[in-house]
Protein backbone atom coordinates (compact mmCIF):
# COMPACT_ATOMS: atom_id res chain seq x y z
CA UNK A 1 0.00 0.00 0.00
CA UNK A 2 1.22 3.48 -0.64
CA UNK A 3 2.03 5.98 1.98
CA UNK A 4 0.12 9.01 2.03
CA UNK A 5 1.97 12.54 2.28
CA UNK A 6 0.70 15.80 2.93
CA UNK A 7 2.96 18.09 1.90
CA UNK A 8 2.67 21.85 2.60
CA UNK A 9 4.29 24.88 0.83
CA UNK A 10 3.52 28.58 -0.40
CA UNK A 11 6.31 28.56 -2.71
CA UNK A 12 4.63 27.13 -5.59
CA UNK A 13 8.01 25.72 -7.51
CA UNK A 14 8.70 23.80 -4.57
CA UNK A 15 6.10 22.76 -3.63
CA UNK A 16 5.33 21.04 -7.52
CA UNK A 17 9.15 20.29 -7.42
CA UNK A 18 8.88 18.10 -4.08
CA UNK A 19 5.25 16.80 -4.86
CA UNK A 20 7.18 15.25 -8.12
CA UNK A 21 9.92 13.28 -6.71
CA UNK A 22 8.16 12.16 -3.51
CA UNK A 23 5.14 10.56 -6.04
CA UNK A 24 8.08 9.46 -8.46
CA UNK A 25 9.36 7.11 -5.51
CA UNK A 26 5.96 5.66 -4.59
CA UNK A 27 4.44 7.84 -2.35
CA UNK A 28 0.62 9.53 -3.25
CA UNK A 29 1.44 12.81 -2.43
CA UNK A 30 -1.66 15.66 -1.39
CA UNK A 31 -0.42 19.51 -2.05
CA UNK A 32 -1.86 22.60 0.02
CA UNK A 33 -0.05 25.89 -0.67
CA UNK A 34 -1.48 27.22 3.04
CA UNK A 35 -2.28 25.98 6.45
CA UNK A 36 -6.15 26.25 6.60
CA UNK A 37 -6.50 24.40 3.15
CA UNK A 38 -4.00 21.39 4.76
CA UNK A 39 -6.08 21.07 7.47
CA UNK A 40 -8.83 20.39 5.05
CA UNK A 41 -7.01 18.19 3.15
CA UNK A 42 -5.46 16.34 6.26
CA UNK A 43 -9.26 15.47 7.31
CA UNK A 44 -9.74 14.16 3.56
CA UNK A 45 -6.83 12.69 2.90
CA UNK A 46 -6.07 11.24 5.82
CA UNK A 47 -1.88 11.21 5.62
CA UNK A 48 0.41 8.71 6.89
CA UNK A 49 2.91 12.14 7.55
CA UNK A 50 2.53 15.53 6.98
CA UNK A 51 5.82 17.97 5.37
CA UNK A 52 5.20 21.32 6.38
CA UNK A 53 6.80 24.71 5.71
CA UNK A 54 7.37 27.02 8.62
CA UNK A 55 6.62 30.35 7.52
CA UNK A 56 3.23 30.88 5.54
CA UNK A 57 1.13 33.38 5.41
CA UNK A 58 -1.79 32.18 7.80
CA UNK A 59 -1.67 29.20 9.71
CA UNK A 60 2.00 28.80 9.30
CA UNK A 61 3.65 25.67 9.66
CA UNK A 62 4.29 25.48 13.78
CA UNK A 63 0.38 26.50 14.43
CA UNK A 64 -0.06 23.56 11.55
CA UNK A 65 1.98 21.17 13.41
CA UNK A 66 0.63 21.93 16.91
CA UNK A 67 -3.21 21.96 15.44
CA UNK A 68 -2.50 18.55 13.99
CA UNK A 69 -1.09 16.86 16.94
CA UNK A 70 -3.64 18.08 19.08
CA UNK A 71 -6.68 16.68 17.07
CA UNK A 72 -8.39 13.62 17.68
CA UNK A 73 -7.08 11.40 14.73
CA UNK A 74 -3.99 12.86 14.44
CA UNK A 75 -1.97 12.55 17.12
CA UNK A 76 0.10 9.79 15.98
CA UNK A 77 0.81 11.31 12.72
CA UNK A 78 4.41 12.29 12.41
CA UNK A 79 5.46 15.93 10.96
CA UNK A 80 8.21 17.05 9.57
CA UNK A 81 9.01 21.07 9.55
CA UNK A 82 11.15 22.62 6.99
CA UNK A 83 12.48 25.98 6.98
CA UNK A 84 14.53 28.36 5.36
CA UNK A 85 14.64 31.47 7.04
CA UNK A 86 13.79 30.15 10.35
CA UNK A 87 17.04 28.17 11.10
CA UNK A 88 18.25 29.31 14.52
CA UNK A 89 18.26 26.99 17.56
CA UNK A 90 15.56 28.38 19.52
CA UNK A 91 13.30 27.93 15.99
CA UNK A 92 14.08 24.23 15.99
CA UNK A 93 13.55 24.01 19.38
CA UNK A 94 10.20 25.55 19.06
CA UNK A 95 9.37 23.74 15.94
CA UNK A 96 9.46 20.18 17.95
CA UNK A 97 7.73 21.71 21.03
CA UNK A 98 5.04 21.99 18.85
CA UNK A 99 5.09 18.07 17.83
CA UNK A 100 7.40 18.63 15.03
CA UNK A 101 9.48 14.77 14.61
CA UNK A 102 12.21 16.64 12.68
CA UNK A 103 12.76 19.65 10.94
CA UNK A 104 14.62 20.14 7.58
CA UNK A 105 16.65 23.51 6.94
CA UNK A 106 16.60 24.64 3.45
CA UNK A 107 18.27 24.34 0.91
CA UNK A 108 17.92 20.75 1.51
CA UNK A 109 18.57 17.86 -1.29
CA UNK A 110 15.82 15.37 -2.04
CA UNK A 111 17.44 12.41 -1.34
CA UNK A 112 18.30 13.98 2.26
CA UNK A 113 14.22 14.36 2.94
CA UNK A 114 13.89 11.00 1.59
CA UNK A 115 16.05 9.49 4.11
CA UNK A 116 14.62 11.94 6.74
CA UNK A 117 10.67 10.36 5.67
CA UNK A 118 12.09 6.96 5.67
CA UNK A 119 13.51 7.45 8.68
CA UNK A 120 10.45 9.36 10.55
CA UNK A 121 7.93 6.71 10.09
CA UNK A 122 10.46 3.74 11.06
CA UNK A 123 10.30 4.92 14.05
CA UNK A 124 6.49 5.51 14.06
CA UNK A 125 5.85 1.74 12.79
CA UNK A 126 8.48 0.30 15.51
CA UNK A 127 6.19 2.36 18.38
CA UNK A 128 3.52 1.23 17.03
CA UNK A 129 4.66 -2.15 17.40
CA UNK A 130 4.60 -2.12 20.87
CA UNK A 131 1.22 -2.38 22.08
CA UNK A 132 1.23 -3.21 25.40
CA UNK A 133 1.02 -0.62 28.21
CA UNK A 134 4.37 -0.08 30.23
CA UNK A 135 3.57 0.33 33.78
CA UNK A 136 6.94 2.07 36.03
CA UNK A 137 6.99 3.91 39.06
CA UNK A 138 3.57 4.81 38.63
CA UNK A 139 3.96 5.94 35.47
CA UNK A 140 1.52 4.28 32.43
CA UNK A 141 2.85 4.36 29.14
CA UNK A 142 0.70 3.95 26.49
CA UNK A 143 2.50 3.36 23.12
CA UNK A 144 0.03 2.92 20.69
CA UNK A 145 -1.47 6.37 22.07
CA UNK A 146 1.23 7.49 22.44
CA UNK A 147 0.74 9.33 26.30
CA UNK A 148 1.85 9.07 29.74
CA UNK A 149 -0.26 8.89 32.74
CA UNK A 150 1.09 9.33 36.54
CA UNK A 151 -1.20 9.09 38.97
CA UNK A 152 -4.53 9.56 37.05
CA UNK A 153 -3.13 13.08 35.39
CA UNK A 154 -2.00 12.87 31.49
CA UNK A 155 1.38 13.92 31.19
CA UNK A 156 1.92 16.76 28.38
CA UNK A 157 4.74 15.35 26.83
CA UNK A 158 6.23 16.55 23.24
CA UNK A 159 6.93 14.15 20.76
CA UNK A 160 10.61 14.28 21.01
CA UNK A 161 9.82 13.81 24.74
CA UNK A 162 7.80 10.82 24.63
CA UNK A 163 10.04 9.13 21.83
CA UNK A 164 12.82 9.92 24.26
CA UNK A 165 11.44 8.45 27.27
CA UNK A 166 10.48 5.15 25.30
CA UNK A 167 13.66 4.68 23.82
CA UNK A 168 15.65 5.12 27.70
CA UNK A 169 12.66 2.82 29.19
CA UNK A 170 12.99 0.22 26.33
CA UNK A 171 16.81 -0.18 27.33
CA UNK A 172 16.49 0.20 30.87
CA UNK A 173 19.74 0.18 32.73
CA UNK A 174 21.89 0.48 29.42
CA UNK A 175 23.62 3.38 28.69
CA UNK A 176 22.43 5.19 25.51
CA UNK A 177 24.95 7.70 23.96
CA UNK A 178 24.62 10.77 22.62
CA UNK A 179 25.31 9.61 18.66
CA UNK A 180 22.23 6.71 19.28
CA UNK A 181 19.86 8.98 20.92
CA UNK A 182 20.40 11.69 17.60
CA UNK A 183 20.08 9.14 15.10
CA UNK A 184 17.16 6.74 16.93
CA UNK A 185 14.84 9.86 18.13
CA UNK A 186 15.98 12.66 16.07
CA UNK A 187 17.04 10.72 13.20
CA UNK A 188 20.11 12.82 12.57
CA UNK A 189 23.21 11.34 11.44
CA UNK A 190 25.94 11.31 13.63
CA UNK A 191 28.34 11.76 11.46
CA UNK A 192 27.41 14.96 10.21
CA UNK A 193 25.21 16.69 13.57
CA UNK A 194 26.08 15.51 17.13
CA UNK A 195 25.18 18.38 19.40
CA UNK A 196 24.83 17.07 23.25
CA UNK A 197 22.89 20.12 23.89
CA UNK A 198 20.05 18.83 21.54
CA UNK A 199 19.73 15.77 23.91
CA UNK A 200 20.53 17.95 27.05
CA UNK A 201 17.71 20.12 26.36
CA UNK A 202 15.06 17.60 25.87
CA UNK A 203 15.92 15.62 29.00
CA UNK A 204 15.70 18.49 31.37
CA UNK A 205 12.28 18.89 30.08
CA UNK A 206 11.02 15.55 30.29
CA UNK A 207 12.81 15.25 33.76
CA UNK A 208 10.77 18.21 35.05
CA UNK A 209 7.44 17.21 33.45
CA UNK A 210 7.96 13.70 35.10
CA UNK A 211 8.87 14.76 38.23
CA UNK A 212 11.26 14.85 40.93
CA UNK A 213 10.85 11.75 42.02
CA UNK A 214 10.33 9.51 38.35
CA UNK A 215 12.91 12.38 36.49
CA UNK A 216 15.96 11.41 39.21
CA UNK A 217 16.18 8.08 37.21
CA UNK A 218 16.92 8.86 34.54
CA UNK A 219 20.53 9.49 34.63
CA UNK A 220 23.78 11.12 33.02
CA UNK A 221 26.73 10.08 32.20
CA UNK A 222 28.99 12.88 31.72
CA UNK A 223 30.38 13.24 28.61
CA UNK A 224 28.83 9.65 27.17
CA UNK A 225 24.97 9.47 27.57
CA UNK A 226 22.05 8.78 29.32
CA UNK A 227 20.28 5.72 31.08
CA UNK A 228 16.94 4.69 33.16
CA UNK A 229 17.34 2.86 35.71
Amino acid sequence: MYKKILLVDDDKLVLNSTRRYLEDRGFAVAAADNGAEAVALARESRPDLVITDAQMKGLDGFALCKALKETEGFTGVPVIIISGSKISEEDILAGYNKGADDYILKPFSFPVLLAKVKAVMKRYEGVAEKTEKIKKLGMVIDPSGRTVTIKNSVINLTRKEFDLLMALITEEGRLLGIPHLLETVWGYDPASYNDPHTVGVHVSSLRKKLGAEIGSHITSVTGHGYKFE
